[in-house]
């Protein structure tokens, strides 16, 4: 799977086609409104053109990722490694072309207070987007 930004200058590929995304409604996913797709940065995901990276204020655990020529929002990288030595990532499946994504169904992931997985409401992402 391949996303790309809007001007092309920012590419992602995901090796393993997602078998939902996820919808978070933290603070600043909400506002940037992408759809999540998880794997490892230089292991089943990977990123080509320069991005320009944007941390939250309060040190956050992850960096935001986006072209610095139409703004699209492309990747997220975590600032740590994990245990395994791998940079935990997200692509932004907004950036892909609709019909492999449409039937998708949509994890919400409750960033704002909880900070927990909320069950599934049935929609997918054909439901988002048409």
């Amino acid at each position: 799977m391949r996303g790309t930004c809007h001007c092309g200058r920012v590419t992602w590929t995901l090796d393993t086609p997602p078998e939902s995304v996820t919808a978070c409604n933290c603070t600043i996913c909400r506002r940037y409104g992408v759809l999540w797709a998880y794997g490892h940065i230089g292991h089943d995901i990977h990123a080509s053109g320069d991005t320009t990276a944007y941390r939250r204020a309060d040190g956050g655990a992850i960096d935001f990722h986006f072209c610095p020529a139409c703004g699209c929002v492309t990747h997220y990288v975590a600032t740590r490694p994990g245990k395994d030595g791998r940079y935990w990532t997200a692509v932004n499946l907004r950036l892909t072309e609709p019909d492999p994504i449409q039937a998708l169904p949509i994890d919400h992931f409750d960033g704002l207070g909880a900070f927990d997985d909320l069950p599934r409401d049935g929609r997918c992402v054909s439901d988002l987007w048409f």
